[in-house]
């Protein structure tokens, strides 16, 4: 053994990979959108290789990271290909995706977070995961704050309006449980806040528009998972003339990414959105002269 040859052995031996200070995964792949958004808010897009189909916040991460998977479905050769030590996703609908990833030894987490708190967990989780749990908890604490200030003026609201969410329209799919509960702290009411509990679409259907109709929302919003909304074909539904929303011309779209990613657009933009919608039904119907 000649002296380079030893002096590496040595070092090698007083520094052994186990006893170095764990640094996080360092190759990342996020199958969905929102932990991609984090990252880049957290500065940690530098640990991104592999990105949903459906990114698209933020913008500049379709142009510098490649795209291996869409929501169902995913590139398992170019996911392999990438040697990630380690793949995010979202819900029992990725299962498949990460079953096949697990049996070819990649390391991967699962995150079902389905309301606000557990938004705000799982956010929490993953900056702790890349060592940044202390500017995850600033930035946490800002979005609770904007939540807040929200949730405040909604509460001097005098009448909050009745809001109809449809997450697909044939058939009618009604919100998932942080949009319903975005919905309430933006100032207005879900109108089927029974089945925003229930976490797949599935079990969130209303077989029967009428009930719609007759529960009569004030504003209809539309977020149709990619598709575009066409309130003109929603106001066209049989009876549904006569829905507060369609006489009053308050049909609105969000964004599916703005809204129905669990993760940081939802908290910041889509619950901004809906509170505009909210306080300007207010004071074009007259609620909110009072606080003029």
């Amino acid at each position: 053994m000649n002296q380079v040859t030893s002096s590496l052995a040595s070092a090698s031996a007083q520094n052994p990979s186990w006893a170095r200070q764990p640094a996080g995964p360092q190759r990342i792949v996020c199958m969905t959108e929102e932990t991609t958004e984090w990252l880049y808010l957290l500065g940690q897009e530098h640990r991104i290789v592999g990105i949903s189909g459906y990114t698209v916040r933020p913008r500049r991460a379709r142009d510098e990271k490649p795209r291996v998977s869409a929501f169902t479905s995913a590139k398992m050769d170019k996911i392999l290909a990438l040697q990630p030590d380690c793949v995010l996703g979202f819900s029992d609908m990725q299962a498949d995706i990460a079953s096949s990833l697990i049996r070819a030894g990649v390391q991967v987490t699962i995150f079902n977070q389905r309301s606000v708190a557990e938004i705000f967990s799982v956010l929490y989780q993953v900056a702790a995961m890349v060592g940044q749990g202390e500017q995850g908890l600033v930035l946490i604490a800002e979005m609770q704050r904007q939540l807040s200030v929200m949730a405040d003026a909604a509460a001097a609201l005098p009448r909050r309006p009745k809001i109809y969410f449809e997450e697909w329209d044939v058939p009618h799919i009604s919100a998932i449980q942080w949009v319903s509960e975005l919905i309430g702290i933006a100032g207005g009411d879900d109108c089927f806040p029974e089945l925003a509990a229930q976490s797949m679409g599935k079990n969130r259907i209303i077989a029967d528009g009428a009930e719609i109709v007759r529960r009569n929302p004030d504003i209809i919003i539309g977020s149709w998972c990619g598709k575009k909304f066409r309130p003109e074909n929603v106001a066209a539904r049989a009876g549904w003339g006569e829905v507060n929303a369609v006489k009053t011309g308050q049909l609105f779209e969000i964004k599916s990414a703005d809204i129905l990613q669990p993760g940081p657009a939802a908290l910041t933009d889509g619950v901004a959105q809906l509170h505009r919608i909210v306080m300007d039904w207010s004071r074009q119907s007259g609620g909110a002269e009072k606080l003029a």
